[in-house]
């Protein structure tokens, strides 16, 4: 049967050997045909000899497919009268029924089931209340905290109810509550009455057996290990422990008594156990805390709580610590540690007995398992007593920060009118020192006078910093810090202190700002003073001049507002002049008049109380600024007359007189403070370049009584433009004092047309 399998090639059975893409010849393809018919007719032998030779395998295939086929048929036959019988009778209806009635009748079977353990379930827990109750009555509270316990388990008591459950289970839950109430009041009762405080005598009774509501003899061992199962011990000792403070602990760290101990006495045939604390004797015993005896007697007090309360139980006496100590520690640092911390840096190594005193009663404490032995937390006493460094820091920043406060709240800010008169006198170059409160500013060769508040503080940082060069880097950085505070408080104080001084003219005010300066300057010469011999940490962050320009700010401040003061006075006196008119009447001449006196007043008075006490340079300037305005002012109001009579004329120019005639003494004051170590040549000539608005002055005051001619000629010299005269201000002052005519036509064009600069 290979040949059926065998691939034809049309080409090889063709005789010519032609290339495949040759077309064939008429003579090849009728040879190719015979030779294809004479291969077909050899297949076709060659199938029937293989058919011939597998005739039985053949038969017994034929059979086996006879065979399928005709199961087939039959079973055919079956499926057709099975569905027959089907669709004439319909059982799965019947079959449906059944089966839902089986799945009914098993979940009413379930239901019942469950109904029968919950009332199993709520039978038992009823049978467990009443077993509670029973142990209550009869006195057997461990067996009752026990039972309640199982109960809180069963109910699942967790203070959130389950939104899917049986109502009943909140009324149980409810019962379970009232008995948890009922169970912790009643131990509650029991330890009041067991252990019993006396106030007025500071006296603890502690009794072995209680009774309270007609259950007698319960020990109180037992209540206290019924709270533990009850999980209320925290509670049912939190009075014990308060008390225990303020009755025993507080008298002996406060040293006002120590403890006695009576134990085994009997009160009512019942065994008790007294701790009475027995007040000190003034004449025999310690007033203050000896740090010995007071951790000695509070070790001797816990052994025996320990021993008559706790029942030397660790947990017990742990829970109790819990309780206690935080406030026992505090109390403990306040009353002792932190009142035996020395005050000199010198005495810190004495302070090494009080540190192994402290470790050792901590020791002592771990050991009774009345504080943690584990935890950090609870050492306070020995984390105080290590940081001893910083408790002496921060207690002497707190006495400098008092002291300092003291000083800026006792100072009065006022100098003493002898003080005022020898200071006035003072050569201030020379002899200086013997006022103490006369001070050369650090920046500068001039000097002024500050409070005693000022110079008292800054003596106190200066102190303040020499200990930090001294001192450890730790208690160094808190010197210095109280440094800065202490400059600090003087910008929060003493503002508010002299408040109302600052609105007036006086000598508080000036005493501030001469404060302002003289701490500004000395705050930026601090860092370099002290500095380069901090301890490296403080060396790192110190810095002081960030204070310097708060204080020049005041200063500046301050000095603005006192000069604007003055300027605000002489504007309402020079008001009442009613702009220098009409002067030749005597009426308006007395009150112009008056105007000049209350002028020369104020500028007096500010001259008395600025001159002795300001610096030489900023009390020229600031006087310049109020001379100047005055000057100008009254020059001002005087050349917007638009008429004036000859007389008048002459009152004006006797007014300009009087005032410089008072202010004399005061320009010569300001000539000497601005030519000090200068030869005087000319006062005139000084003091027109000294206050340029004196020249327009003393120019305005003899234009009063000149010619016109002698004007017009002053103008065109150039005189009057150089003592500050406008052309418009010199053509008004000629229409106001000459009557029209051609000489004052000329005079007022030569004026409008000159050449002269201004």
């Amino acid at each position: 049967m290979d040949v059926l399998y065998k691939t034809i090639d049309v080409r090889d059975l063709l005789s010519s050997s032609d290339t495949p893409s040759s077309p064939i010849s008429a003579p090849d393809l009728r040879l190719l045909i015979s030779r294809l018919d004479s291969h077909s007719l050899r297949i076709k032998s060659t199938v029937q000899s293989y058919l011939l030779s597998h005739q039985a395998d053949f038969a017994s295939l034929f059979s086996q497919c006879s065979d399928v086929v005709s199961k087939s048929e039959n079973l055919s036959v079956q499926v057709t009268s099975l569905l027959n019988l089907i669709s004439d009778q319909p059982i799965e209806s019947d079959v449906r029924n059944i089966i839902g009635e089986i799945v009914e009748k098993r979940r009413e079977l379930v239901e019942k089931r469950e109904i029968l353990e919950l009332v199993g379930v709520l039978s038992e827990l009823d049978r467990k209340f009443g077993v509670f109750r029973k142990n209550v009555e009869s006195g057997r509270v461990v067996e009752a905290a026990e039972g309640l316990r199982e109960l809180k388990l069963l109910l699942g008591v967790s203070g959130n109810d389950l939104v899917e459950e049986p109502i009943v289970y909140g009324f149980l839950r409810k019962q379970w509550t009232d008995c948890f109430d009922e169970i912790q009041d009643l131990l509650l009762r029991f330890v009041e009455a067991a252990v019993r405080f006396e106030q007025e005598g500071n006296t603890v009774h502690i009794k072995s057996r209680a009774s309270v509501n007609g259950v007698d003899g319960v020990e109180l061992y037992t209540i206290l290990k019924a709270m533990d199962v009850a999980d209320i011990l925290d509670y049912g000792l939190a009075k014990v422990a308060d008390l225990i403070i303020k009755h025993i602990i507080t008298p002996v760290v406060s040293a006002r008594g120590i403890p006695s101990f009576m134990e085994d006495t009997e009160q009512d045939l019942v065994p008790e156990a007294v701790l009475k604390m027995v007040p000190f004797n003034p004449e025999s015993h310690r007033t203050k805390v000896d740090g010995e005896a007071m951790y000695s007697d509070i070790v001797q007090i816990l052994k025996f709580i320990n021993k008559f309360i706790c029942f030397q139980n660790g947990s017990w006496m742990r829970c109790l610590g819990r309780l206690t100590w935080p406030r026992m520690s505090d109390q403990i640092i306040s009353n002792f540690l932190s009142k035996v911390v020395p005050d000199d840096p010198s005495n810190l190594g004495e302070f090494q007995e009080i540190m192994k005193l402290t470790t050792g009663f901590e020791k002592a404490l771990k050991e009774l398992l009345f504080i943690s032995p584990s935890d950090v937390k609870d050492e306070k006493l020995s984390k105080f007593t290590n940081n001893i460094e910083v408790h002496y820091a921060s207690r002497k920043k707190v006495q400098i920060l008092a002291k300092a406060r003291k000083i800026l709240l006792q100072s009065n800010f006022s100098l003493s009118q002898d003080y005022v008169t020898r200071i006035s006198g003072l050569n201030k170059e020379a002899n200086a020192g013997d006022f103490s409160n006369h001070v050369e500013l650090l920046f500068s060769s001039e000097k002024c006078v500050v409070s005693e508040a000022a110079k008292e503080l800054m003596d106190l940082v200066h102190q303040i910093l020499k200990n930090v060069c001294l001192l450890p880097p730790k208690v160094g950085l808190e010197f210095y810090q109280t440094a800065r505070n202490s400059l600090v408080l003087y910008e929060a104080i003493v503002p508010v202190k002299l408040e109302r001084q600052l609105d007036s003219i006086n000598q508080a005010a000036v005493l501030f700002h001469n404060d302002c300066l003289y701490l500004s300057q000395e705050i930026l010469g601090l860092a370099f003073e002290y500095r380069p011999y901090f301890p490296g940490s403080v060396k790192e962050v110190a810095v002081f001049v960030d204070l310097a320009p708060r204080f020049q700010l005041m200063a500046e401040d301050v000095l603005q507002r006192q000069i604007q003061l003055v300027m605000h006075n002489l504007k309402q006196a020079i008001d009442g002049a009613n702009g220098f008119r009409n002067t030749h009447r005597i009426n308006q001449f007395e009150s112009a008049k008056f105007c000049i006196d209350q002028v020369s007043f104020i500028i007096e008075k500010v001259h008395i109380i600025w001159e002795p006490l300001m610096l030489p340079s900023i009390y020229e300037k600031s006087m310049i600024v109020i001379l100047k305005t005055v000057f100008l002012r009254i020059a001002e109001e005087i050349l917007l007359l638009d008429d004036m009579a000859a007389e008048e004329t002459l009152q004006l120019q006797g007014l300009i007189h009087l005032l410089f005639d008072h202010l004399s003494s005061l320009l010569e004051s300001l000539l000497a403070v601005d030519q000090r170590g200068k030869s005087l040549e000319s006062q005139r000539d000084n003091l027109d370049d000294f206050v340029l608005s004196v020249r327009k002055l003393r120019k305005l005051a003899e234009l009063l009584n000149m010619p016109l001619k002698s004007i017009t000629a002053a103008w065109e010299s150039g005189e009057l433009a150089y003592c500050s005269f406008t052309a418009s201000e010199v053509e008004g002052f000629i229409t106001a004092i000459f009557t029209d005519s051609p000489l004052r036509k000329e005079c007022l064009f030569r004026i409008e047309y000159s050449n002269v600069r201004v």
